[in-house]
């Protein structure tokens, strides 16, 4: 067999007869970026100054540097019968006070006998705190906690008759790490094992499940040296590992079955080992360039925002999705052609060789259903789709915080407790001042003003906490929010601040300037800027698949289509993730309380990702379709053809998606629950309801029409789709396909 035209068969080509050389090159260039990306030269990590947005955002960036990092810590005492002036309530105070200082790990211990205000005592006098700050740099101070921990426990256990808990920033951030530790360690444990059942099932062979999870796994690795090299330029977040390793193995896999699966038809259609291979290359591997370019350039669409964050997560997914598309067109044909027939080795017993023209008994009568009346069921699933996305039109959405942490942490039981003795007290509105001297008596009298004004609203409450620097240039005035710090009347609160309380005092001191800053100020920066970019992603990201489309397949009228059925895949997933998460219906099937909001970034995050990853199935499905209308067959005949024969390898490929997006559904922490259930509903209805109903109910209907160019787009590059069928196609003549199409090269049936 001669090699076939464009890119994807080329490096196949390549890659079977330089085998070895294809391998090796390969396994050298994952150990060198990974070696040298993760040991030479590491990761440059993002830091959180660099991650705000707006007004709060500036604030964090007047704020760098100009007071000494420091974690705080609080122990809450309550007692139902006694006061803080009763001497066993006392004593237990100063005792904590005392233990902690002994740990040599604390500074700046407040009881409320030596502190200089009241604000260490609650209202309703059964409660008070002890408060200080961890020595060192607070990124490290949850490192160092636990000696000191371990003194307030001593303290609980000496003084039983109080209720003793602890809170702060180190004490959570233990917490959450330990959590999260546990959680991933879970994710991985369960994933691979999974992914390789899967695989088993659908390929019948042990050796031919573990190749797709050997080139995945090589990407994932390669990647990660990669993405630290490029940190060095672009700072990446923390959670970029995880985005890829997630992406890296869905992709990664996904790519794999495409090539293996079409092989295997070939070879059960009488071809040579090489030569299916070659065909592989032809079809499934140009496939894999159209998927891959086009998850590349979704995620493209995250650079559109201006966040830092969202940056780095674009960086990740383009780089693990370029990554595992090069190992796909390079290494993997290399493998199978060094393999051979060894692919089938470790075979199950009671699942046969994939037979000539076998189909899924499941599939072809959906399909047939869909295609026999197609109205109907293009309907009747259009229907079910608009249905889910519904609740989607009433979603709310902001950033999670502390008061969304998963309660079985001991540190948010603490932090309840707080929260209740002193209202607002964790989750403060600071206001940072700047001024060439913040301490001239202009200045301070406008600060009092808004204190004054602040406390007397009635929306924002004791304890004021106010710090200068060093150089008097900057004055931060911390007040207490009501509500929670992520409901109504906290928003309310800053909104307040910023539109009236600020601008009428701070505001009016010549020289001055003034920001919000705060957890609440944060979330509600980031729901502006949301509501702000997100319309130009989406025109980003559509525009461009648009335009990827109408060159691959020479017609108007796939890329509209494909567009609007991944935007109902997509909608319906936020719709169900609206009614779990936010409205709670069904939450505790999944360990979830209502959390009555959508984290603010995953609507963005969830567009970018499914889009890219739904287009995998489209172009895999279109591109047998349309290899089958070069080759003569009607537009029905083809459309039965395609999805029929890609059926199995869609449902396989999703199925590992599903289950290994739904073991994060499983997780501790709701923003992960939340993209797990988004990501893994949105695959679900994608494979099922979007490819084996609505896709061939609509080009049913289109027919011809389906292959659509206007006259004045028939300069566009016309790309023959290679390869061949079990059978040689009922020809037809050479024609256009309706409405303007140029003509198309029908292939003979042997080029070899």
């Amino acid at each position: 067999m001669q090699p076939r035209k464009g890119l994807a068969a080329r490096m196949g080509w390549w890659s079977i007869h330089h085998r070895k050389t294809a391998v090796f090159g390969w396994l050298a260039f994952v150990l060198a970026a990974f070696a040298i990306g993760t040991m030479v030269v590491g990761n440059t990590q993002l830091k959180t100054v660099d991650t705000g947005v707006g007004n709060s955002g500036k604030a964090a960036k007047v704020l760098d540097g100009q007071f000494p990092q420091t974690a705080s810590e609080r122990v809450l005492v309550h007692s139902d019968m006694l006061r803080p002036s009763d001497g066993a309530f006392t004593d237990a105070l100063n005792d904590i006070g005392r233990r902690v200082q002994a740990t040599g790990l604390v500074k700046n211990v407040e009881t409320p006998g030596t502190a200089a205000n009241s604000n260490l005592l609650s209202r309703d006098g059964h409660s008070a705190l002890v408060q200080f700050e961890m020595r060192g740099d607070a990124e490290k101070a949850q490192d160092k906690v636990g000696p000191v921990l371990a003194a307030v426990d001593a303290a609980r256990a000496a003084h039983p008759q109080f209720e003793i808990d602890q809170f702060g920033d180190a004490t959570s951030g233990k917490a959450i790490n330990d959590s999260i530790s546990k959680d991933f360690q879970k994710a991985e444990h369960l994933s691979l094992p999974l992914t390789l059942l899967i695989l088993f099932l659908a390929f019948g062979a042990l050796v031919a499940a573990t190749v797709p999870v050997i080139v995945a796994l090589s990407a994932v690795v390669a990647t990660f040296g990669v993405a630290a090299i490029a940190s060095h330029v672009f700072p990446m977040e923390e959670t970029a590992g995880v985005l890829i390793m997630l992406i890296g193995m869905a992709v990664g896999v996904d790519y794999a079955l495409f090539y293996l699966r079409r092989e295997r038809e070939e070879r059960a259609a009488g071809r040579s080992h090489t030569d299916a291979i070659a065909i592989a290359a032809a079809t499934s591997g140009r496939a894999v360039l159209i998927s891959g370019l086009t998850v590349m350039v979704a995620s493209a669409g995250l650079f559109i925002t201006g966040v830092a964050g969202d940056r780095s997560s674009a960086i990740a997914m383009i780089t693990v999705v370029g990554v595992a598309m090069v190992a796909s067109l390079t290494i993997l044909p290399a493998m199978m052609a060094m393999l051979g027939t060894k692919i089938e080795r470790g075979r199950l017993p009671f699942i046969g060789r994939r037979k000539r023209r076998e189909e899924s008994r499941v599939w072809s009568f959906v399909i047939e259903h869909s295609l026999r009346r197609p109205l109907l069921a293009g309907g009747l699933a259009a229907a079910v789709l608009i249905g889910l996305a519904v609740p989607a039109t009433h979603m709310t959405s902001r950033n999670s915080g502390i008061a969304d942490l998963p309660k079985d942490l001991p540190a948010m039981k603490a932090y309840d407790k707080i929260e209740k003795a002193f209202p607002g007290a964790t989750i403060p509105a600071a206001v940072v001042i700047k001024a060439g001297d913040v301490t001239t008596p202009r200045v301070q009298q406008a600060v009092e003003q808004l204190k004054t004004k602040a406390l007397a609203g009635g929306k924002l409450q004791e304890p004021v906490d106010v710090q200068v620097n060093a150089a008097h240039t900057i004055e931060v005035v911390s007040l207490s929010l009501t509500g929670n710090g992520s409901d109504k009347a906290s928003y309310d609160a800053v909104r307040s601040l910023r539109k009236d309380i600020v601008p009428s005092t701070i505001g009016k001191v010549p020289g001055a300037q003034a920001w919000v800053d705060g957890e609440t100020a944060i979330n509600q920066d980031w729901n502006d800027l949301m509501g702000a970019k997100t319309p130009l992603v989406f025109a980003f990201v559509l525009g461009l698949a648009f335009l990827l489309l109408l060159v691959t397949f020479r017609s108007i009228v796939i890329p509209i289509k494909a567009i609007v059925l991944n935007l109902l895949s997509v909608g319906a997933a936020y719709g169900l993730v609206v009614s779990i998460f936010q409205d709670g219906h069904g939450a505790s099937l999944i360990g979830a309380d209502k959390a009555g909001y959508v984290v603010a970034w995953l609507p963005l995050f969830l567009f970018v990702i499914l889009f890219g990853l739904s287009m995998d199935y489209h172009v895999f499905i279109l591109s047998r379709v349309r290899e089958a209308v070069d080759r003569g067959m009607r537009t029905e005949d083809a459309v039965k053809h395609g999805i029929k024969s890609t059926a199995s390898t869609v449902t396989a490929a999703a199925v590992v998606m599903v289950f290994v997006f739904g073991i994060f559904a499983t997780l501790s922490f709701v923003d992960f629950k939340e993209i797990g259930v988004g990501l893994a509903a949105a695959i679900l209805i994608d494979a099922t309801l979007i490819r084996g109903v609505l896709l061939p109910a609509s080009m049913k209907l289109l027919g011809e029409r389906n292959w659509y160019l206007p006259r004045w787009l028939q300069w566009l590059p016309e790309f023959t789709h290679e390869g061949e069928a079990h059978e040689p196609a009922e020809r037809e003549p050479k024609r256009g396909h309706g409405h303007g199409h140029g003509q198309l090269p029908v292939p003979s049936p042997n080029p070899a």
